[in-house]
């Protein structure tokens, strides 16, 4: 039953406890009644015959504000609960009321005072004026509903009321057959009837039947108050319900009569119609199906076509296939129940063509890589690699180029393999019965044959090199093929888009001017109209009556389907082999994929690079086990470095990029060549100065000419002449450069010593650091051992010579000469085979040239020395007396031509002068000091004229040797100067 509480009369008054007093007039009581609306107030009510029913019965619109028997209402807590019955009708409990119930006055209180209305006065002065303010907001402001806070005020007390019925018996599942519900309700200790305790259980369930006869009340007060509130609506409901009859009967006659034409207009106007268009419907689904099936014996034979591609290898067309297939069964086909295990099938049939794809591209580079190998580098089945090259980038196996290195790895061990092999059968003084392994077998082989081989694999392997890069960059070829395509594609894309935004433009304005009613042909002229308006305006104008689909239609649908499912478009690309392969679209991989594979297949030809290098490093390890290559001579070397180094630089020519194992090994084992080299270039010269007695040594042709072709700037040692050479007799002096210079055969074999040294440099470029720093070293040596041997006299006990002669001395001092004098040739050499940053190297030779400078400064000291020595032996003893020449000066003159005749084949004349000129300023120290003792001065007397007479002696026969002729002496400075 719907209610309102807007819709319940309520009492109203001035006061808050005014609330249902009968003393109060009715029309004052209640507000005016605001029924419901009425259904239908201008149709009539009841019987439609009679006129008068609208004025007998009440009617919703015309009498809701009188008062009609329906506002009579009866309080129904007043009946239920009336005080003048004797009791209450019986229930599980009952109660007696009593007939003595009557309301009594209440006895007014001893403790509280009379409160009179003077009481208040003060406080009726101090709210009236207050009272005058809200009278006059009330009358400004809108009076609140007076109903609302009277029904708040009842909703409160209602709820304050109910509070005091205890919760159980407000539960949803309250049911008194429930033994625990019931014993809480009614408790049996107030039914126990043992003992004495009759008169008090007796009292304690009259109280538990007043209890519960109290909440009874109160909930039948709540229910009543409920009632009353709801009572108006209730009523209005029952009036209304007797219109709403009537109106559905005469709805339901008026739909009976609306459906009885409408069925007969269906049969004249829509039955025709509507079957044509549903055999027009039919005959598309007709069109549709048989498409479906067309398609469907299309995809049947999707298997056996498989078959019969993966039978000639066609990987890539099976593939693509595939794909179409999976396509249109997803798109065209899905759901159709006899395909339900095709797809997975297809995707089998997928895996299974990778797995053929990978085992076909491993067969393929075996058969590639284990050709012979000749000088015929052209790429096995080109056509071939490409389609598998495709197949795998199809299908993302972007790690295939692995398959290929590994093969790689196998094929250079069995290069170096079957090269031994195919020698060690070659050569008979080896017994393969006897020696079994064939590193051993390799180890029996002479440097020549050793040689021999290992070039052969050099050979083999540079072939080797060239067919993985041929091979390689065929399908790096591919890779970027298929890059192109990626880019030329989003081109495409790009500009696609570009397009259509201009004719979303175009479509927007058409679409503006046709809503604006005006023809597209007024807008645009003929030649301006675009393609997208014009198939609009043509469309537009077709015959609306036209069938929807001609008898030649069956082909519109079989091309939706094939563009549906040719969406795989391919473009024609050629290889750099000159073959032509179909790119399709749906290679799904990104360009950093694709770079990366690039990258990956161009480290792999690195990689063939680094394998060769390894292998032939293993090769030379196995053969210098048992120190064969440290026991090679210069030649033999020389020619293995420049054999590794030709290869090396052919594989840097190919591969592109420097290969360091084998240059390494070639580095170390030239580190050891180096090292034994020197040590033996040492020890030799060692013993060569142990056993050199510093005499002068005669020039063989062959040190002339090696002398000469540095001197024309080719620092190498020359070519052996025949027969005609040997005529060729010694020569006293060795000539460079037009100089003459005597020297011991020790030094004569350092300078060949020293040109191996430079050409073993040129030979072997990687060893110029160290060549230079064992060169240093040994130019050390020999300047400190002939220190020792001849300034230091170690001569004389290392070769037994009796002293060290002048001669000696001179001589050792023109061999010292003439190395200084190739020094800066060397340096030269050397500093052109250096890297800048190497040029600190350099400084080993200052110091050398330094060395031997102070070297060949102490022997012209020591020279010097012995004169001085004799000077001061001879003049000590000096006596101024005839007869003249003295016997001293005699002597010192004579000492003097057996010096000068010792070193002046041996020096340059520029040096012993030079030497001359020290050794007569040491001999004129020493007389000046003799005369000094004397006292024989300048004074012209006799004294005077005898040394004047034995000087001038000295004078003439120093100026009489040869080459000092025009020596200044200087004699004058004997003589203390006078002060």
């Amino acid at each position: 039953m719907a209610s309102s509480h807007s819709s319940s009369p309520v009492p109203q008054s001035n006061s808050s406890d005014a609330f249902f007093k009968k003393e109060m007039d009715t029309t004052k009581r209640f507000r005016p009644v605001q029924s419901l609306p009425d259904v239908c107030p201008k149709e009539p009510t009841g019987n439609a015959g009679n006129p008068s029913n609208l004025c007998d019965s009440p009617s919703l619109v015309a009498d809701q504000h009188r008062w009609t028997i329906y506002h009579s209402k009866v309080n129904l807590p007043a009946a239920l609960n009336d005080p003048r019955l004797a009791k209450r009708e019986s229930d599980f409990f009952t109660k007696t009321w009593g007939v003595d119930f009557v309301d009594t006055e209440v006895t007014p209180s001893f403790y509280l005072p009379q409160i009179t209305k003077e009481h208040f006065a003060l406080y009726q002065q101090e709210i009236t004026p207050r009272e005058k303010v809200h009278e006059r907001c009330k009358n400004i402001c809108t009076t609140k509903d007076t109903f609302d806070r009277t029904l708040l005020h009842t909703h409160d007390k209602s709820r304050t009321d109910l509070e005091q019925v205890p919760k159980i018996f407000m539960k949803p599942d309250f049911a008194l057959e429930d033994s625990l519900t019931f014993n809480a309700v009614l408790p049996w200790s107030h039914f126990s009837t043992a003992g004495g305790k009759g008169n008090r259980d007796a009292a304690s369930s009259k109280l538990l039947q007043e209890k519960l006869s109290h909440y009874l009340d109160i909930v039948e007060v709540n229910i009543a108050h409920q009632i009353s509130l709801r009572s108006e609506a209730f009523f209005h409901a029952m009036t209304s319900q007797h219109e709403l009859q009537d109106y559905l009967r005469k709805t339901s006659q008026a739909v009976k009569l609306l459906r009885e034409k409408i069925s007969k207009i269906d049969k004249v106007m829509c039955e025709g119609s509507l079957r044509v268009l549903r055999l027009s419907l039919t005959r598309n689904n007709c069109i549709k199906a048989y498409n479906k099936l067309k398609l469907m014996a299309t995809v049947h034979q999707t298997q056996p076509t498989v078959q019969l591609l993966l039978s000639t290898s066609e990987f890539v067309g099976a593939l693509d296939l595939i794909a179409t297939t999976q396509e249109v069964l997803q798109q065209e086909l899905q759901g159709i129940h006899s395909f339900r295990h095709l797809g997975s099938q297809l995707c089998e049939l997928e895996k299974l063509i990778d797995k053929m794809m990978i085992a076909e591209f491993s067969t393929y580079a075996r058969n590639d890589l284990n050709r012979p190998l000749e000088d015929d580098c052209q790429i096995l089945e080109e056509e071939r690699l490409a389609s598998l090259v495709f197949g795998l980038l199809k299908q993302r196996k972007l790690n295939f180029y692995e398959i290929y290195g590994d093969e790689m790895i196998i094929t250079a061990k069995n290069i170096i393999k079957q090269c031994v092999v195919n020698t060690v059968s070659q050569i008979e003084e080896i017994d393969t019965e006897v020696v079994v392994k064939l590193a051993d077998q390799m180890r029996m082989m002479n440097f020549p044959q050793w040689f021999d081989l290992l070039k052969n694999i050099f050979s083999k392997f540079t072939i080797f090199l060239k067919r993985i890069k041929a091979t390689l960059n065929t399908i790096r070829s591919v890779v970027f093929l298929v890059l192109d395509k990626n880019q030329k594609t989003r081109d495409l894309e790009d500009a696609l888009q570009k397009n259509s935004a201009k004719e979303s433009s175009v479509d927007t304005e058409v679409a503006y001017l046709t809503h604006e009613g005006m023809f597209i042909s007024d807008a645009f002229g003929e030649g301006d109209l675009p393609p997208g308006a014009a198939d609009t305006t043509s469309q537009r104008n077709t015959s609306p009556n036209s069938e929807p689909c001609s008898s030649d239609s069956v082909s519109e649908p079989e091309c939706t389907t094939d563009s549906s499912s040719s969406k795989e478009q391919t473009s024609s690309s050629v290889t750099p082999g000159g073959v032509e392969m179909m790119i399709s679209d749906d290679m799904k991989l990104t360009d950093l994929e694709l770079v990366r594979l690039a990258n990956n297949i161009q480290e792999l030809l690195y990689n063939a690079s680094d394998i060769c290098h390894d292998r032939s490093v293993k090769f030379l390890m196995a053969r210098a086990k048992d120190g064969f290559l440290e026991k090679l001579n210069s030649n033999e070397f020389v020619a293995l470095s420049r054999l590794m180094e030709g290869f090396i630089l052919d594989t840097e020519q190919i591969c592109g990029r420097k290969s360091m194992s084998l240059r390494g090994a070639l580095q170390s084992q030239a580190n050891r060549f180096v090292n034994r080299f020197h040590e033996e270039r040492k020890t030799k010269l060692s013993l060569l100065l142990d056993n050199e007695r510093w005499k002068q040594a005669e020039v063989p042709a062959e040190f002339q000419d090696l002398v000469d072709s540095v001197s024309d700037g080719r620092i190498s040692l020359p070519e052996k002449k025949p027969a005609a050479a040997e005529e060729r007799k010694p020569t006293e002096f060795l000539i460079v450069e037009g100089q003459k210079y005597a020297t011991v055969g020790t030094v004569l074999l350092l300078i060949r010593i020293i040109l191996e040294y430079c050409q073993c440099v040129d030979n072997i470029p990687s060893i110029t650091t160290d060549m230079l720093t064992r060169l240093s070293d040994l130019l050390k040596y020999f300047n400190s051992r002939s220190c020792q041997l001849v300034l230091g006299a170690g001569a004389l006990q290392v070769v037994g010579l009796k002293t060290i002669t002048t001669k000696n001395l001179a001589l050792s001092s023109r061999c010292l000469q003439l190395i200084v004098h190739y020094i800066p040739i060397i340096r030269a050499h050397f500093e052109a085979r250096l890297q800048p940053k190497q040029f600190s190297m350099l400084r080993h030779f200052d110091h050398i040239t330094k060395d031997y400078h102070d070297h060949i400064a102490e022997i012209s000291a020591k020279l010097v020395a012995i004169m001085d020595s004799l000077f001061d032996k001879l003049l000590s003893k000096y006596e101024v007396k005839a007869p003249v020449p003295s016997a001293c000066f005699r002597n010192i003159c004579k000492q003097m031509a057996k010096m000068h005749e010792a070193i002046y084949d041996l020096l340059p004349e520029e040096q012993t002068q030079m030497l001359f000129l020290r050794i007569n300023a040491s001999y004129k120290l020493h007389l000046k000091r003799q005369l000094a003792h004397l006292n024989v001065v300048n004074d012209g007397g006799p004294l005077n004229g005898l040394v004047t007479s034995d000087v001038a002696f000295y004078t003439g026969n120093l100026q009489a040797l040869k080459g000092l002729n025009n020596l200044d002496l200087n004699m004058a400075e004997i003589w203390e100067q006078k002060r």
